[in-house]
């Protein structure tokens, strides 16, 4: 790409409705440009960056023995009902009516249609095993679309699903695909961790999340750095050490605790550690109220609860309704005297003489145990803190942030079995068909990338998603062997398959080497007054000198810089 007649542009100061670092410098740089909220176009170089990690998916899925193919994304609403999914998606998912004013749905997932195409093929267990995969648009009506790419309405990703005959051939496929995923991403030359997660929405046996490790994660990544124990905080383990009390059990006394309705506020007001707290939190499960305990000084960890008790929807209970079922202000809960089941966590197993909301305005319970009421499920339901024991090792656990840019699960039978898949064995019996789910975010990936790879210049692309691996710079376009010999160099590296932008433009010098810095090129040839001499200026993105470079070298330096043979 020549600049001076193709279609370029920066932007000088930060852009003020982008609150991350990537959304703030994609938009500087011109690589997009924001539409609406969580609504992004892709200009010529973020196009190109996006083609390019495409790319690299495509190459490694085909590698992996998986088939293209191309999915719709107006689909009929009853897809998702006959599945079970319409609700669970409820506002999440686009709805739109045809002239006809039947129901259709913008996909957010394809799972479902991905079983109708291998109902096409799938008959005998001769059959297997096959993968398909697509590179397509998802919608998703997300309530708060925020940090640039990384949380958007409309988005790029690679879905693939696996097909077996048995829960042998899925794992085969599976760890084909996860060793495949590992690949792309080393390719890219993204940070990442690999953590155990939740199955969510798409149900099944396993979840795994490939995480890019970022600051500005919305996902917490629990680690332990002597072990290769690593989980996403919504699953992490909790090690309950099983050390009970040694504490003589008092009777229980109830104490005044005005205007005091947060532990905090208790606990500086009768001279306690959280710890010796338990926190009684009321929550609305698929409409159905629960009191949940955990320690003072810990939280309920919504995924594990909501696993626990199979559900579907979790929330809060709204303040109205905690009033009217501990007959108290919000702030004084406890589980003595209450009327709903009680669920705690199994560290209070080992508590004595803990302290909770009496169920009365202004009022706390000191000194209670087990035996002042009754819980209907003792269970792991609290988050993972910081230093707390590794599951495996013991060792003290870590926290990360990460954006999660892949995922891989074992879905097993759940949407055969619902959608009506299955084969006939050899025995001639009717069985369901084992399946795989594989997501990559294609923008996600790009905005992470960013996230990792910047200084206070701009971008910095690693080799392999550059928009272009070579910037070419003429100080003086007036200067005819200056031009002459930009142009000549610029075209030899694009015939050598090295993409190559030149920068022709009648602008100052400053300008130019300050644009090509934003946009993150990694190898940048100037060409100035020395090339009298010979000699051009070669500069890495990521170093901070430069060196001069003999004409008779500069190419050979860049066939090694770009790994070109």
């Amino acid at each position: 790409m020549k600049m001076k007649s193709s279609f370029f542009y920066t932007i000088r100061e930060n852009i003020k409705d982008e609150e991350s670092n990537s959304g703030n410098l994609l938009v500087r740089s011109g690589m997009v440009k924001k539409v609406g909220n969580g609504i992004y176009m892709y200009m010529p170089l973020g196009f190109n960056v996006l083609k390019k990690i495409e790319n690299i998916v495509r190459e490694e899925m085909n590698n992996a023995d998986a088939i293209e193919l191309i999915m719709p994304n107006i689909l009929p609403e009853d897809i998702y009902v006959e599945s079970g999914r319409r609700d669970v998606f409820g506002d999440s998912m686009f709805g739109l009516k045809d002239r006809y004013k039947r129901n259709y749905v913008l996909g957010p997932t394809h799972e479902e249609l991905f079983v109708m195409a291998a109902k096409e093929k799938v008959k005998s267990y001769k059959d297997f095993p096959f993968n398909l995969y697509q590179i397509g648009i998802k919608y998703r009506d997300e309530p708060r679309p925020r940090f640039g790419l990384i949380r958007i309405r409309e988005f790029v990703m690679k879905d693939a699903y696996s097909f077996d005959a048995d829960l042998k051939g899925l794992d085969l496929a599976y760890q084909k695909m996860f060793d495949a995923y590992k690949v792309i991403f080393d390719r890219i030359g993204i940070d990442y961790k690999i953590v155990t997660a939740d199955t969510g929405a798409m149900g099944g046996l396993l979840s795994e999340e490939f995480q890019a490790v970022t600051d500005i994660g919305e996902d917490t990544l629990v680690l332990c750095e002597s072990c290769d124990y690593a989980s996403n905080i919504e699953v992490s383990k909790c090690v309950n050490l099983g050390i009970s009390s040694d504490e003589e059990e008092l009777s229980k006394e109830m104490v005044l605790t005005p205007n005091a309705g947060t532990i905090l506020e208790v606990a500086n007001l009768l001279n306690e550690e959280p710890s010796k707290f338990v926190k009684t939190l009321i929550y609305n499960i698929d409409n159905k109220f629960y009191a949940c305990l955990v320690p003072g000084d810990r939280e309920v960890n919504e995924t594990k609860l909501l696993k626990l008790l199979k559900g579907q929807n979790i929330e809060l209970a709204l303040p109205e309704d905690v009033i009217r079922i501990t007959n108290a202000n919000v702030g004084f809960a406890g589980p003595i005297g209450l009327d709903i089941p009680v669920i705690i966590d199994d560290e209070i197993a080992n508590m004595k003489n803990f302290i909770v909301g009496a169920n009365k305005s202004d009022y706390h319970y000191k000194n209670v145990n087990l035996c002042d009421f009754t819980y209907t499920i003792k269970d792991d339901i609290k988050n993972v803190k910081e230093g707390d024991p590794c599951p495996v090792c013991s060792k003290p656990l870590i926290f990360k942030k990460g954006i999660e840019i892949g995922n891989t699960f074992k879905l097993g039978t759940k949407y055969s079995k619902d959608l009506n898949l299955y084969y006939t064995d050899q025995h001639n019996n009717l069985l369901p068909t084992y399946m795989g789910s594989y997501g990559i975010g294609i923008e996600r990936i790009m905005a992470s990338v960013v996230e990792q790879n910047n200084d206070e210049h701009g971008i910095i692309w690693p080799m392999e998603i550059a928009p272009y691996k070579v910037a070419i710079i003429i100080i003086n376009t007036e200067d005819e062997a200056q031009t002459k010999y930009a142009n000549e160099l610029y075209n030899e590296l694009n015939k050598m398959g090295i993409e190559t932008i030149l920068d022709d433009r009648e602008t100052r010098p400053g300008v130019k080497f300050n644009d090509i810095d934003l946009i993150g090129i990694p190898i940048r040839i100037t060409v100035g007054y020395k090339i009298k001499e010979n000699i051009v200026e070669l500069k890495l993105r990521r170093e901070k000198d430069s060196s001069d470079v003999s004409i008779n070298n500069v190419k050979e330096k860049i066939k090694i810089y770009t790994n070109i043979d």
